[in-house]
């Protein structure tokens, strides 16, 4: 690394020499800052910033950061004036962070100071981890971090201290789409403690409840065909949806919603406490080490199938809610004390080991694809980010969920028909083997795929509200991303 100057420079020489005045590093500035102004009237505002970011890979929401702490005189652009006022403060920090995870001043960063430093600061990181961050910065295939790679990777993030940077990396590695929360996020002690864990968690509530309502049409629809397979050839999604509406009105696009919603709160906080336990009873008494995948899948997927458990018969008020007729149940506790009443308890359970069942391959193609999607995703693109960025995570997030999907969809299928069996008075109830037989031989294998056109087209919007509300609600809760 001799280009980053001598090695052994003490913090404190940093401080006082002024980037600013190296005439190449004005060049340098100069040359960015040309990069950004995109109508070259020698300012640079929000959006070109925010498009500048976001080339970089970097969240929008740092661009208003910047312009906050650097526009002194509050006219809402940055002329180079004050553009280079920031690089220069900021850069400053950068140096400070590079000699403290620099332990043996050679200059280079390489991937055993990063796991020390991060153990330092209260964060245990597995050595693949920690070569993972590594290689997001490193440009030039070394395995260790030069002062340039440093600088040019965290430029435009305005994190000020070692904390913020271990936080962006430690949530950098897992990211919650908001549909399916296979495997919840990892929590720090401290951040358990300041809170965020439950904004966190509300902020996911929230964005599912709105993006849960946004699709709730297409749910229904697809719950239907799910049941009344046989009986609904030739019902496509525009035939289906104005059968709906004739039935009972624009309103009974939405019949099951609301208890759809409701379960949303409960499911998710029973699941991060079951997975915050089942991990610690993985991982033994050393709070020390973190999960490796298939640990967390594991984890998740028991987490998973906890909540499940608890949760289920609202499950079962969900689907016999949404395919009610107009009048028949008045409401959740009427339909609750309906089934009650004439199918007694075992109601509430009727298909719960497809469900289970589904649970498995479903939590574990999805992890799996969306672990490999973004690694190749950042093996082939990521020049210096161990953050692909929103869209590529949503991506992965959207195909991965999809692949799972099919895979589980049979036993959904299966899950739901044995959910709505009470409908036929009197009727043979089928066991799991029993309705996958009767369908095989009605239906043939598509028969096991009803109504899945629905839940695909309802993915990219499901995934996309939630992800919007996400954000928005973590912005007003106060967490910071």
């Amino acid at each position: 690394g001799g280009e980053d100057g001598p090695a052994e420079v003490k913090v404190d020489d940093f401080c006082v020499s002024d980037p600013g005045r190296e005439p190449e590093t004005r060049e340098r500035w100069a040359e960015l800052f040309d990069q950004l102004d995109l109508n070259k009237d020698g300012k640079v505002d929000i959006n070109e910033l925010r498009i500048g970011l976001a080339a970089r890979g970097l969240l929008r929401s740092d661009a208003e950061e910047i312009v906050r702490e650097s526009d002194t005189n509050h006219d809402g652009l940055l002329d180079f004036e004050e553009f280079s006022q920031y690089l220069w403060a900021h850069e400053k920090e950068l140096r400070l962070m590079f000699h403290t995870l620099d332990r043996n001043h050679d200059g280079r960063i390489d991937v055993g100071e990063i796991q020390q430093s991060l153990h330092n600061l209260g964060l245990e990181v597995s050595t693949e981890h920690a070569i993972k961050i590594l290689q997001s910065m490193d440009r030039d295939g070394t395995m260790t971090i030069n002062w340039n790679e440093w600088r040019d990777h965290f430029l435009f993030n305005p994190l000020h201290n070692m904390e913020g940077i271990a936080r962006y990396w430690k949530h950098s590695l897992m990211f919650d789409i908001g549909e399916h929360m296979t495997v919840p996020p990892e929590f720090s002690q401290q951040e358990r403690q300041s809170g965020v864990v439950w904004r966190q968690l509300v902020a996911g509530a929230m964005a599912g409840a709105v993006s849960r309502t946004g699709t709730a049409p297409l749910d229904r629809l697809k719950v239907f065909l799910q049941v009344h397979g046989s009986s609904s050839r030739g019902i496509n999604l525009w035939t289906g949806l104005r059968g709906m509406v004739q039935e009972g009105g624009v309103r009974a696009l939405w019949r099951g919603n609301g208890i759809n919603v409701l379960k949303i709160a409960p499911e998710s906080a029973i699941k991060f406490m079951a997975y915050e336990q089942i991990k610690w009873l993985i991982r033994g008494r050393n709070e020390a080490g973190t999960l490796r995948v298939q640990e967390r899948f594991i984890a998740g997927s028991l987490a998973g199938a906890t909540a499940q458990t608890i949760i289920y018969p609202m499950e079962v008020l969900k689907t016999r809610l949404t395919l009610r007729k107009t009048g028949q149940y008045s409401g959740i506790v009427d339909c609750a004390r309906q089934i009650l009443r004439r199918e007694g308890v075992r109601a509430f359970y009727r298909g719960y080991v497809p469900n289970t069942l589904g649970i498995i391959p479903y939590a574990g193609i999805d992890l799996a694809v969306y672990e490999t999607l973004k690694n190749a995703w950042l093996q082939q693109y990521s020049k210096g980010s161990a953050d692909p960025g929103v869209l590529v995570l949503l991506g992965c997030g959207t195909v991965s969920s999809t692949c799972g999907q099919l895979a589980s969809y049979p036993l959904a299928l299966i899950r739901t028909r044995m959910q709505a069996q009470a409908s036929t008075e009197g009727g043979p109830k089928l066991s799991m083997v029993g309705q996958f037989k009767h369908i095989i031989s009605h239906d043939g294998v598509p028969g096991l795929y009803r109504g899945i056109a629905p839940n695909f087209l309802k993915v990219i919007p499901a995934v996309s509200i939630s992800y919007v509300v996400y954000e928005h609600m973590k912005k007003a809760l106060g967490v910071k991303s």
